[in-house]
């Protein structure tokens, strides 16, 4: 199998259920029993998986796959992480203010007077609501908050994310929107 060009993440493989080879999964899909409609799965090893059942297990899903009919190989894939290409993601059936979160890798966060703060690498949601991480170079990574009031703008066609670096707490001070961020600023 030739290796995915912009994979993404649909799902993590959990423990064994039953003795036929059903796995647990936690899907990563808006719709967790929709996870066999995107077309193959994929493993970073180059492994193909064809789901051919899925149903609902509390906040869970339970799959059957090809070719996985017992236990000792449904387990055997436990913690293993499955992909799709980001071309099998349907564009069509999104709004004109909806996205997908790996649409904002790779974007300049910049705020209203184009000074950049970073690269997003990264959407997270570790509970509390959904950050994204900023990369620059010769920088530490941050995390900021992906709200309304810190992200003003997502602009996919220029590449670009305007946000207000104030409420994303990269600034402290009014005064200071539009200087490049402290970590770049020289030292007195």
């Amino acid at each position: 199998m030739a290796k995915l060009e912009n994979p993404i993440l649909m799902a993590t493989l959990g423990g064994a259920q039953g003795l036929r080879g059903e796995v647990r999964a936690k899907s990563y899909t808006s719709d967790p029993m929709a996870l066999g409609e995107y077309g193959n799965l994929h493993a970073a090893d180059g492994r193909v998986f064809e789901v051919l059942d899925i149903r609902p297990s509390k906040n869970i899903v339970i799959i059957r796959f090809r070719g996985i009919n017992d236990r000792d190989a449904a387990e055997a894939l436990n913690g293993l992480e499955l992909f799709v290409e980001r071309d099998n993601l349907p564009d069509d059936e999104l709004e004109d203010d909806e996205f997908f979160y790996a649409d904002l890798e790779g974007l300049e966060a910049v705020d209203a007077q184009g000074v950049g703060y970073g690269v997003v690498s990264g959407v997270y949601d570790f509970g509390a609501g959904d950050l994204l991480e900023l990369k620059g170079p010769g920088k530490r990574p941050v995390l900021i908050p992906f709200s309304e009031a810190a992200v003003l703008e997502i602009d996919l066609e220029n590449g670009k994310v305007l946000i207000d670096p104030m409420a994303a707490g990269l600034i402290d001070d009014p005064t200071d929107i539009g200087q490049p961020p402290k970590s770049d600023r020289p030292k007195k």
